[in-house]
């Protein structure tokens, strides 16, 4: 998972634009065959929602990379410089990597 903040004076609409509209499909195609699964989540006004708002938000959206293995991810990131790093950092102010394992609950209604 990676954690984006976009770029010091950059609006949440031209963020996500960006995101969605060209670095998402640059990602793709570059970490194809390895990638398995690309979830990009942007952030959005939540003033409408119930619970309390956050005043600052610390990161602006957040991208879900699926490998099959770590060799898949490997392939990915151990190949050298990346050709997508030089446009994130253009339209972030700051990125970080989170390396998850998933556990997934498929009984949630409290049946078993």
């Amino acid at each position: 998972m990676w954690f984006l903040k976009r770029a010091d004076g950059m609006s949440l609409e031209a963020f996500r634009d960006w995101w969605l509209s060209r670095h998402a499909h640059d990602v793709a195609r570059h970490q194809a065959p390895h990638l398995l699964r690309y979830v990009v989540n942007v952030r959005r006004d939540d003033s409408g929602l119930g619970g309390r708002p956050a005043d600052d938000h610390e990161w602006d959206g957040v991208a879900e990379q699926w490998f099959a293995d770590e060799a898949a991810y490997n392939a990915v990131y151990d190949g050298g410089p990346s050709p997508t790093r030089g446009d994130t950092l253009a339209h972030t102010s700051r990125f970080a990597r989170l390396v998850v394992t998933e556990h997934e609950f498929t009984s949630l209604n409290g049946a078993s």
